[in-house]
């Protein structure tokens, strides 16, 4: 039996990726056990992502890090209860998105005003807005021009439901695909198009002349 170069590479590739599930396997199983120096490895491997998802839905530097901190504290207490039908990034997703939405509605309960800074690129269309609005600007006017953008897009986010701006920066800044969006929000892939889409749309409409 003979091998052509395509087949002898999805032969590679299938080889390699049953390699890497049995070392997440093997990695899981140790977090499920208390290993402390595996929850280590977990905190220094994704901390980044999920401080950077966290900043996009909070904006704020402070809150982000505090959410971040319970997140694992949240995953520690969880990860005996993971049953692997996502991977572990997609799954800390989950639970920083639900530590979020936790934090915004004790902070709406006792009347604090949404964060104030937001100047994340999000998506319209099909492109990420950060692609729409790019300005290679040269002079002070521009450079005057670029910032009111900036404002208007951080005005337009902050304004978007929780529901809509959580698909947006899931989709168009963490670049998940909508199968990850649908499991880290615990919804149908059908109705991850529709807030994608809605949220989208809302942001092209209050961005309009910008």
């Amino acid at each position: 039996m003979t091998f052509d170069e395509e087949e002898l590479g999805t032969v590679a590739l299938a080889a390699r990726a049953s390699v890497r599930s049995a070392v997440e396997s093997e990695f899981i199983e140790r977090l499920k056990t208390g290993d402390a120096q595996a929850f280590d490895t977990l905190v220094v491997r994704f901390s980044g992502d999920i401080y950077a998802l966290l900043f996009r839905l909070t904006q704020d530097a402070e809150e982000a890090a505090d959410l971040t901190q319970e997140t694992f504290l949240s995953a520690l207490k969880a990860v005996k209860k993971f049953r692997g039908e996502a991977d572990l990034k997609t799954w800390l997703y989950r639970i920083a998105v639900n530590e979020s939405r936790n934090r915004f509605r004790w902070w709406k309960r006792r009347f604090r005003s949404q964060t104030d800074s937001l100047d994340a690129p999000i998506g319209t269309s099909d492109k990420p807005l950060s692609e729409t609005m790019a300005s290679n600007f040269a002079n002070p006017e521009e450079t005057i021009l670029q910032r009111e953008r900036e404002k208007h897009l951080t005005k337009a986010l902050k304004e978007l439901p929780e529901i809509f701006r959580e698909a947006v920066v899931l989709c168009d800044i963490e670049g998940l695909s909508y199968e990850e969006i649908a499991t880290a929000l615990e919804v149908n892939i059908g109705t991850i198009k529709s807030r994608i889409a809605r949220g989208r749309e809302e942001l092209r409409k209050q961005l309009n002349g910008f």
